[in-house]
């Protein structure tokens, strides 16, 4: 007998109690080798399928969407990222896209205040110095010398969910906070943090001494660092970036760092992924960049509730219902979508 369960294809491993919730609420078909798919692979996985649960390590552009099988009609990410696909492609071809956001606005934001607090106080210099030196001397008066944070000022970009839980963690670290934002916050918000609003980025930049970014990926922030704007920036700043690799312009931040006109960055995600480019890995080898596995979200806790999230979604569009976190295109939209 032909099972009516929805049949779905997850491109990626999952903490095991999602996927054994998914295993009885759909037909699953997980890729049990935990390697990024080809697009041929993913094509070849999807026939016969009504789902596909993908993430951001999954290239799904217009021409892979294009050969999709008809009996796809959901893409649901993983993730609350959507770069990876091609979301007016997507639309045009009559597909429902969802994501999971919201679930990750704590875990992110603790891991922006461990890099602003980690850069400063050389702590991962300080621990390679350990492990490096088995015969460290000791303490000195001038030994690992860092930067108090408490009065230096923070300059976040994009103050939605996670750069507004941001600027709280760093209030309480006593640094004053600065944001630039395409919408001004109301008075609940930037009171209580004693925040200023900047309408003019490059105003800003020229102020802080920690730069943040936190803003969305759309075509307008696409390098919203870029090289002239990194020059803005006061000489011997900070930059953070856990969000999305391609705010910034990574070969001018590079060029920066060596030249010593900024003081350090401490970056989550590289522009060119899966690799990092030689130089940033040379940098953080002479303890001038702090370098992390994209791990900004990467709780347990986070996890599952994202898999929760794509559950929600699915059953809610086999339902025939609008999902919770369907997404739109950025531009005008060339259809409605089918489901």
């Amino acid at each position: 007998m032909t099972s009516s369960k929805p049949k779905i294809l997850v491109t990626r491993r999952l903490p095991a109690s999602i996927e054994a919730r998914m295993a009885t609420l759909f037909e699953t078909d997980v890729n049990d080798a935990d390697l990024a798919l080809s697009g041929e692979d993913i094509l070849a996985g999807l026939e016969g399928k009504d789902v596909l649960v993908s993430t951001i390590t999954d290239h799904i552009d217009a021409a892979l969407i294009g050969r999709l099988p008809p009996s796809v009609r959901l893409i649901a990410q993983f993730g609350n990222g959507v770069d990876n696909i091609d979301l007016d492609a997507a639309w045009a071809a009559g597909l429902t896209v969802t994501n999971t956001p919201s679930v990750l606005t704590e875990d992110t934001a603790d891991m922006a205040t461990a890099l602003m607090l980690a850069l400063p106080r050389r702590l991962v210099e300080g621990t390679q110095m350990l492990l490096r030196d088995r015969a460290w001397a000791g303490w000195s008066p001038t030994s690992m010398l860092g930067h108090r944070l408490r009065g230096k000022a923070l300059g976040i970009v994009g103050m939605g969910r996670i750069g507004t839980a941001v600027a709280s963690r760093a209030r309480a670290f006593g640094l004053n906070i600065h944001y630039y934002s395409r919408n001004r916050r109301p008075p609940a918000i930037e009171q209580p943090l004693e925040a200023r609003y900047w309408d003019d980025l490059d105003a800003m930049l020229a102020e802080v001494d920690i730069v943040s970014l936190h803003t969305p990926l759309t075509r307008d922030t696409h390098h919203i660092l870029s090289a002239a704007r990194l020059d803005r920036m006061k000489p011997g700043a900070y930059l953070i970036n856990v969000s999305r690799p391609e705010l910034l312009e990574e070969s001018a931040l590079i060029e920066r760092l060596e030249s010593g006109q900024l003081a350090g960055a401490a970056l989550d995600v590289f522009e060119n992924r899966p690799g990092i480019n030689p130089r940033l890995l040379a940098l953080a080898e002479a303890n001038r960049v702090v370098l992390t596995a994209h791990m900004a979200s990467a709780t347990l806790e986070a996890r599952v509730e994202m898999g929760e999230a794509v559950i929600v979604n699915i059953r809610t569009f086999m339902d025939g219902h609008q999902p919770p976190h369907r997404l739109l295109p950025d531009g005008p939209l060339p259809r409605a979508a089918k489901g």
